[in-house]
């Protein structure tokens, strides 16, 4: 059925924008929760545990932020760009036919 869907309204590049999006706030929420359990560690190696996966949630969101950049789905760099490309999502959203 989705691969209906996709062929309607050629949504597919537009689905894996969302699922990469969705993951990259996923990833930026990781890095935030990490780094608040790290200011109340109460022992060093809590701290050296949380450290270290702190490290890789930032390696994470960095390597879906350069994945979403080199796709054109993620403008960090240009606050002018990356609202135009969200009123554009909108906009296309909006138009979805019902099913």
């Amino acid at each position: 059925m989705n691969s209906i869907f996709e062929s309607l309204t050629g949504m597919k590049a537009l689905t894996d924008q969302v699922v990469a999006m969705d993951l990259l706030i996923s990833a930026k929420s990781g890095v935030r929760n990490y780094a608040m359990a790290l200011t109340e560690s109460g022992t060093p190696e809590i701290k050296h545990t949380l450290t270290r996966h702190l490290e890789e949630a930032l390696d994470m969101h960095e390597k879906i932020s350069a994945y979403m950049v080199s796709k054109g789905w993620y403008h960090a760099f240009d606050t002018n760009e990356q609202i135009e490309l969200n009123l554009k999502n909108i906009h296309t959203a909006m138009n979805l036919p019902t099913l």
